[in-house]
């Protein structure tokens, strides 16, 4: 998967702390131990003490015998008997010569490996580093957890599902990497949810998020998505505000094919909103994306203006909006806790879009998000290009995170 390389690539590009820590934690108080590892290289099989069985030189044969080549692979099963090839009118040659005086071929040295490693097919053991979950491992690890900015909750309740079953056994670093990732992929499992799509026209998807979050790249990046997935998509420019913010979306809605409503800056949002509904409909588009101006979420005054936006909507549509999306930036850390609650309450949120997980090294916060509200996650951005933006995965996303080789 094209997207999960560059996640692993980009995901904490600066160097992934966790995985960093979880290797240090394993090896603080750890100890070599000798561990077998599967054979991978074909099994290496004693010959038995036969003498082989030589076929006749190739120079005995007549060139012109009427014997036909046998097949490669069958060869060695179907080979003829010496006395069974026409011999040459007799020469005093060497190959005259009695079978059991030509010279052998001398052996190749076979590679001598214990019954047991034959038999269950396993390389020489080698020395890996094991340390045993006692309470001062699951204290460093809920340490390292909380530092990842899983939150103090979720990093006890994960500490405490590693430990169960496990408590006084040793572990690799590699397995605690995988028991990790597979904890974390369980909770990320019930909120990986795509968006989701309705008969009803135009759907209106309603784009929210603090300042600089990334919300005019989110609506460009999934516009051009939907457009590619041939729906019929508009979108407003309600962050009326910043004229910066309009002629970013103009750019992608130009790159989309997408058109995009504007209203002169400083016009109310919730106007322009109302306007582009009915655009919309006129039009006969399938989607409808708003906009919105960033908005700290402690701005009372900003925040009472985004929840009009919505109470203006639903004149137009009772059901409206019929997304609300919230656009969390991942360097803002526990932070993004906050956000959501804030955003819940004034514009029901529905979904989240998490984007910049390539500038942090704190990715726990989204493991934090899914244990504590249960929100569904659309999507990830890792970048600024159209495809740095894809469904979430939670299998992925927990590989990445932990540095785990495989689910």
């Amino acid at each position: 998967m094209a997207f999960f390389s560059k996640l692993k690539d980009r995901l904490f590009k600066s160097s992934s702390r966790l995985e960093e820590g979880l290797d240090a934690i394993v090896e603080d108080g750890g100890e070599e131990v000798v561990e077998a590892v599967e054979e991978t290289t074909p099994e290496v099989v004693d010959e038995p003490n036969v003498a082989p069985q030589v076929e006749a030189p190739v120079d005995e044969v007549a060139p012109e015998a009427p014997v036909a080549a046998p097949d490669p692979v069958v060869r060695e099963e179907t080979s003829p008997a010496p006395e069974s090839i026409p011999a040459k009118e007799p020469e005093p040659t060497p190959a005259s010569k009695p079978a059991e005086s030509v010279p052998e071929p001398a052996a190749k040295p076979v590679e001598r490996q214990s019954l047991l490693g034959r038999l269950t097919g396993r390389k020489p053991a080698k020395p890996v580093v094991k340390r045993e979950l006692d309470d001062d491992m699951l204290e460093q690890l809920e340490e390292l957890l909380i530092a990842s900015d899983m939150g103090v909750d979720t990093a006890l309740r994960v500490s405490a599902n590693i430990a169960e079953g496990r408590f006084g056994k040793k572990v690799s670093t590699q397995e605690i990497k995988q028991i990790l990732a597979d904890e974390v992929a369980r909770i990320m499992e019930t909120v990986a949810k795509p968006l989701p799509l309705y008969p009803q026209t135009p759907q209106v998807v309603l784009v929210v998020g603090v300042n600089g979050s990334g919300k005019t790249t989110t609506i460009g990046k999934l516009a051009s998505q939907f457009k590619e997935a041939g729906k019929s998509v508009v979108i407003a420019a309600g962050d009326t505000f910043r004229a910066a913010a309009v002629e970013q979306l103009q750019v992608w809605g130009d790159r989309a094919g997408v058109p995009v409503l504007t209203a002169p800056e400083g016009s109310d949002p919730a106007s322009l909103a109302f306007d582009a509904m009915t655009k919309a409909q006129e039009m006969g588009a399938d989607l409808l994306m708003i906009d919105t101006a960033g908005r700290l979420q402690n701005r009372q005054d900003l925040m009472e203006e985004l929840a009009k936006i919505v109470r203006v909507i639903r004149k137009k549509d009772e059901s409206a909006p019929h997304n609300t999306l919230l656009v969390l930036d991942a360097t803002t850390g526990q932070n993004a806790l906050s956000q959501v609650e804030t955003f819940q309450k004034l514009a029901d949120v529905s979904g989240l879009v998490m984007t910049k997980l390539d500038g942090t090294a704190k990715g726990g916060v989204l493991v934090a998000l899914a244990d504590k509200f249960g929100l569904p996650i659309h999507a990830i951005g890792v970048g600024e290009k159209i495809d740095d933006l894809a469904p979430f995965d939670p299998k992925d996303f927990a590989q990445a995170l932990t540095g785990s080789d495989s689910l």
